[in-house]
């Protein structure tokens, strides 16, 4: 995989501007008092799409040469991703599929189909969505965006954190919700490179601890469908 730079985060901010938005950071005088310590929220609740997932998704298909745009885009997401697929799809007046879980709460089904994206539901306990999506990608012609694996989503990731170190930049340690391992990839390069003493932390479910699980092997460990109500981390396997 190509090696990503401060310098292709900063490339990928310019990119997705007319997608995406640069989100608050909010505090908590509650949380403060409870932790022992100051908390700076990066509200990426408030992102289109209810996730920080559309700045990768937005730089994946801005990116995606022009003369390969009109056969569309085929991803496999639990939702957040799908979503914003969808709408960076609908932006660039591009076709998009889905695949997502039929599990998949119902709310992010529906706004993945308002944004007029194509749906194919699958079991995530039977099914292979990697499987399922390549499989649409070689039929079709439609490019297959990854949720977390490429340079592009990685590099769009990690505007996250190049906002929030101008936003907050005497921060002393970054903690990153980790499931494939985009955004934390994204994000440490982000803040490591403009701050090196700052601290990274990924944190995951413990029943859905895959990479974890794969430190301590040194090896990449794959888990079953982890039973956990955060979904968007329920991978089961490290990216």
């Amino acid at each position: 995989m190509q090696r990503v730079t401060i310098d292709d985060i900063r490339a990928a901010a310019q990119r997705i501007a007319p997608v995406a938005q640069r989100t608050p950071i909010w505090t908590s005088r509650s949380f403060d008092e409870r932790a022992g310590l100051r908390a700076v929220f990066k509200c990426e609740n408030l992102q289109k799409g209810g996730a920080f997932k559309i700045r990768g998704a937005a730089n994946f298909l801005y990116s995606i040469p022009v003369e390969d745009r009109p056969r569309g885009v085929v991803a496999f997401s639990s939702g957040n991703h799908a979503q914003a697929v969808a709408i960076a799809a609908r932006a660039l007046g591009m076709k998009a599929t889905l695949v997502m879980p039929d599990d998949a709460p119902k709310s992010k089904l529906e706004a993945t189909r308002a944004q007029g994206a194509d749906i194919v539901v699958y079991d995530r306990h039977k099914d292979s969505r990697e499987r399922i999506g390549r499989q649409i990608s070689a039929e079709t012609g439609a490019t297959l965006v990854p949720p977390f694996d490429h340079p592009w989503i990685i590099a769009g990731a990690g505007t996250c954190a190049l906002e929030l170190m101008e936003q907050a930049p005497d921060l002393d340690a970054l903690v990153v919700p980790l499931g494939g391992g985009g955004l934390l990839t994204g994000c440490a390069i982000a803040a490591k490179t403009l701050k090196p003493g700052i601290r990274v932390f990924g944190v995951e479910p413990e029943v859905a601890n895959d990479y974890w699980l794969s430190l301590q092997k040194g090896e990449p460990v794959e888990i079953a469908s982890p039973p956990t109500i955060a979904d968007g981390l329920r991978t089961t396997k490290p990216g």
